[in-house]
């Protein structure tokens, strides 16, 4: 049977009060569909609004500009045509698959947190006992999620994602709404992480999460591994 997997993405537009653009971080998105993909899964992407994904403008250039991936996104007219018209989280039911995946980017820590059907998305997909990977900022998906007990889901967790030290390493320490990796270890997660900018990513149990833009590839290796595919099977 074909493994379904949900990419839950940002509708989040602006950077705080800063009047900067954000969004969904491109190769943390981009990059984990084409390995999915690629091993044979079935992805769906969902955003907190609904329609076309907004990407923040600093992750994607024109076409022709880009890294492989990203140029192959824009060219890819079935990836054109889910990324232009993706479904609100609220609207589906995340029990159906068998992974949710949450990519980053600092659009996540508004409305990620905050949305009910997002947190709606990742409990069902907890009790399910689905897999529920996320890369950098994108586990900001998870702090609101509870288990049936009401204690977090990332409570007693090996869990990573995009650190304090990156974050006041990129100047935005004072202006997302909260610092990721504190609020995960206030949430009871036991927070693993590696030196700034480092690839990494942890397993524990359903839990797959990675720290930065350079762990997207690895996050998805670890889903592409734990859903028993075979990379790049369907390209054989």
């Amino acid at each position: 049977m074909t493994a379904r997997v949900l990419i839950i993405a940002t509708s989040h537009t602006r950077l705080g009060n800063t009047g900067k653009p954000t969004g969904v971080f491109a190769e943390e998105l981009v990059v984990p569909y084409y390995q999915l993909i690629d091993a044979g899964a079935t992805v769906e992407i969902a955003t907190t609004q609904g329609g076309p994904l907004a990407f923040d403008p600093a992750s994607i250039k024109a076409a022709g500009s880009n890294d492989a991936l990203i140029e192959r996104f824009l060219a890819d007219p079935e990836a054109q045509a889910l990324a232009q018209a993706t479904q609100p989280v609220a609207a589906l039911d995340a029990a159906g698959f068998d992974a949710v995946f949450l990519p980053g980017g600092h659009g996540t820590m508004w409305d990620l947190p905050t949305d009910a059907g997002v947190t709606r998305a990742v409990e069902a997909a907890f009790a399910k006992g689905a897999l529920i990977a996320s890369v950098c900022h994108g586990a900001a998906g998870l702090v609101t999620a509870r288990r049936a007990d009401g204690k977090p889901i990332v409570e007693g967790r090996r869990i990573n994602a995009f650190t304090d030290a990156e974050e006041d390493a990129v100047g935005l320490a004072g202006v997302v709404p909260f610092q990721l990796e504190t609020r995960l270890r206030e949430l009871g997660a036991e927070f693993v992480g590696a030196p700034n900018w480092q690839a990494f990513a942890v397993r524990d149990g359903q839990f797959i999460t990675g720290q930065n833009p350079q762990s997207s590839g690895l996050v998805a290796q670890h889903l592409v591994d734990a859903l028993g595919l075979t990379a790049g099977q369907q390209a054989a």
